[in-house]
């Protein structure tokens, strides 16, 4: 992995801790920054207490899906990456939805534990065509303040991150880069590709 791949691990798990106070706080412009602010701590604290559970990795990265589950918008993020024009019966799709999910929880929630110390704070959030952006700043013990910014979704009433930008570049593009790669080394072939992300992250 080369170091600004390795970079962009770390910093998009960080991520992911702020898209999850994002998906509250965008919606309702009305928050204030100390609110919004507080949400995020909250989250954080939240995070850092499973870290620190004791619990061993695999047990951790359980968690972590859950989270990943809950406050993201799976299916959405997992078609995105995958990208259109792919045969697949809906039996297929469900199946590599499930494995697009463990595999970004097995990649990220691994790197949680260089994030102890870590915080965000919200900077602003503001409507986007049919989305939301919230802008953050990210503090990562050892390294310069970062730019995060979060793209979220409302859908069915219940609202989801579904993008992120660290310092401008797209979270979801560089995974659907990764993802075409796999599927193009299966023939494009979606068995063979979610047969794969069952052993990847």
């Amino acid at each position: 992995m080369t170091p600004f791949s390795n970079n962009l691990t770390r910093r998009a798990a960080l991520a992911g801790m702020a898209s999850m106070a994002a998906v509250t706080a965008t919606p309702v412009l009305a928050l204030t920054d100390a609110q919004a602010k507080a949400l995020v701590d909250g989250l954080v604290s939240d995070v850092n207490r499973v870290i620190a559970s004791g619990k061993s990795e695999s047990a951790m990265i359980r968690d972590f899906k859950v989270i990943f589950d809950r406050y993201g918008n799976v299916p959405f993020i997992a078609r995105s990456a995958l990208g259109r024009g792919v045969p697949a019966s809906d039996a297929q799709m469900d199946a590599y939805i499930n494995a697009f999910s463990d595999y970004m929880s097995r990649k990220y929630g691994k790197r949680f534990r260089e994030f102890i110390g870590g915080r965000i704070e919200v900077q602003s959030a503001r409507p986007s065509g049919r989305f939301y952006e919230v802008e953050t700043t990210a503090y990562l013990r050892g390294e310069d303040p970062f730019a995060l910014t979060f793209l979220v979704a409302e859908s069915g009433n219940q609202r989801r991150f579904i993008n992120m930008f660290i310092e401008g570049v797209n979270v979801l593009s560089s995974e659907r880069t990764e993802i075409r790669a796999l599927l193009d080394r299966n023939g494009g072939q979606i068995t063979g590709l979610t047969n794969d992300l069952k052993r990847l992250g």
